[in-house]
């Protein structure tokens, strides 16, 4: 494993959980297909065959992709900003200062609450400001949410 593997250094990984709850999410689906389309295969056409090995194949690559993204996903608060880092294919690295907040969220899905998962989405007045921390431990996300929330009220009563 390179470094370039890992989070970089000072940044605070997201949860290991993320990658199973996204195997759930994700590849259920495409097994789902596989099997229907060899179903749908063996009784209709053989060509149905070429679309189930298709999806064998987005399995396969989603068993790679799937951890590989997890592992590069994080986060770090500064002094002045929150610093967000995820990407495997197409690597992504937003800065959100701390003025710019408008409001946080926290969510959890159905597959997420299993493992204790939440995500912390960050508002802005941005409309193209993709500022989702996903894969949180439940008490790191209620704390994190807490502290931008302080933070974001700090530097907004200074404008």
């Amino acid at each position: 494993m390179s470094s370039r593997d890992v989070v970089p250094e000072g940044m605070n990984p997201v949860s290991p959980h993320l990658t199973k709850a996204r195997y759930i999410v994700n590849i259920s689906w495409m097994v789902i297909l596989a099997v229907a389309a060899a179903v749908a295969g063996y009784f209709l056409h053989w060509s149905l065959y070429i679309v189930a090995g298709v999806f064998v194949a987005l399995i396969f690559w989603l068993l790679w992709l799937i951890p590989a993204q997890v592992k590069l996903m994080g986060w770090q608060e500064t002094d002045d900003e929150l610093l967000i880092t995820k990407g495997r294919l197409w690597h992504r690295f937003t800065v959100v200062p701390y003025g710019r907040i408008q409001f946080v969220d926290v969510s959890s899905g159905p597959i997420a609450r299993i493992y204790g998962l939440k995500t912390v989405k960050l508002h802005t007045a941005s409309a193209g400001t993709d500022a989702t921390i996903k894969g949180l431990e439940g008490d790191t996300a209620d704390t994190l949410r807490e502290r931008l929330a302080d933070k974001a009220r700090e530097r907004m009563s200074g404008l």
